[in-house]
């Protein structure tokens, strides 16, 4: 019998302590082992505590979460730490910061919820599957691919035929050298550095656009890409409706849409919509690999990196059936192999990289595929 994750939780807020408290108590996998009033007191605890994760509040007097992180990232650099944050510019900024930092993932605190049931909920359905992805405890798909990823005897969602070769047709690898017209990246925990890794590499005369699905909420998709794109060669922006798409540009879906895409006269362009979650997440990386199959047929390279979950596998099948390719992050340095790993564990061909050499193999591929060379490849 595996022990219960020890978790220990720091906020100045004593209704958020008791309520994080709460909500953690009642899952059967978890303990609350202590609680902190500050960064100084959580410092002081943490070695007497022995936590196996921490939630921490961002904005706390005496040591905020900020100043907090740097020094238990001192000492304890393995320690997974959640942050706290609010849906607001200022308390995006300061998660993006922590994240920068070495924390390992955020939660958003509950805002404009009528009860405190409603506010659990909140707290829950985000934190504890955050809680048991970083400590090792979510389970990873191990299952059989069944069609375009859906569970057994379950239609395929709206939209989601595609092209290419019929369901229940064998998967097999592109045949390398494949012309390759854009790139769609899907991610989530630990996706800002990471992209940032990647996307900072590129170079500025990359010849396809770049499309991509975060998953974060409104307001940080927006600070987030202009980080990026003050760090990129490449333009990055947060998607529009209506934006085409370009060579050279980066685009990111914003927080609780979902991104799609049209052919107009001029091209690709971006659609937006609020439509169903998928996968527990909008925006979600299954309906853009399913919009750029479609749209761009065989001549799209798929790259799904770390994050929790498996969102993306059921997409970039889409995508390999048109005669697309895929590239997974390696497990040594995802955050959380959940969404490479589920389209490893999933059957899909595809080739696994560290994430040191995404970029190098991203853009060899590209180039390749335009000037009819051979690219790199690395079976799991």
């Amino acid at each position: 019998m595996p022990t219960k994750i020890r978790a220990m939780v720091c906020d100045d807020s004593v209704v958020i302590r008791r309520l994080v408290s709460d909500v953690l108590a009642q899952d059967p996998d978890i303990e609350v082992v202590g609680t902190a009033v500050n960064g100084k007191n959580a410092l002081d605890k943490i070695p007497l505590l022995k936590p196996d994760i921490l939630t921490l509040d961002v904005e706390m007097p005496i040591m905020d979460g900020l100043q907090t992180l740097v020094e238990v990232r001192k000492t304890y650099k393995k320690l997974p730490i959640i942050m706290f944050s609010t849906l607001t510019e200022r308390g995006a900024g300061a998660t993006l910061d922590a994240l920068e930092r070495g924390a390992s993932d955020y939660v958003t605190k509950p805002a404009n919820v009528g009860s405190l049931s409603e506010s659990m909920e909140a707290v829950r359905s985000q934190l504890i599957p955050k809680i048991k992805s970083l400590t090792g405890r979510a389970p990873i798909l191990h299952t059989a691919r069944p069609a375009f990823g859906g569970a057994p005897g379950q239609p395929p969602p709206p939209g989601a035929a595609g092209k290419g070769a019929a369901p229940g047709t064998p998967l097999k690898a592109a045949a390398p050298g494949g012309r390759i017209d854009v790139v769609a990246i899907g991610v989530s925990t630990g996706g800002p550095d990471a992209l940032t890794t990647v996307i900072s590499a590129l170079p500025a005369n990359f010849p396809v656009p770049i499309v991509v699905t975060q998953h974060m909420p409104p307001v940080f998709t927006q600070l987030f890409a202009q980080r990026l794109d003050a760090k990129a060669k490449l333009t990055v922006r947060e998607a529009a409706q209506n934006d085409p798409l370009k060579p050279g540009q980066v685009l990111i879906a914003p927080g609780d849409y979902h991104m799609r895409f049209v052919q107009k006269a001029s091209g690709p362009a971006v659609v937006l919509d609020q439509g169903p979650q998928e996968n527990y997440c909008r925006p979600a990386v299954d309906p853009m690999f399913r919009s750029v199959s479609e749209m761009y047929g065989a001549h799209v390279l798929s790259v799904i990196m770390t994050g929790m979950g498996s969102d993306g596998h059921r997409g970039a099948e889409h995508i390999i059936r048109a005669g697309g390719s895929l590239i997974v992050q390696d497990e040594a340095t995802s955050v959380v192999w959940g969404m490479p790993g589920a389209a490893v564990h999933a059957g899909l061909p595809c080739d696994v990289f560290p994430l040191g050499k995404l970029a190098e193999v991203i853009t060899t591929r590209v180039n390749a595929a335009r000037s009819g060379g051979s690219a790199p490849r690395r079976t799991p």
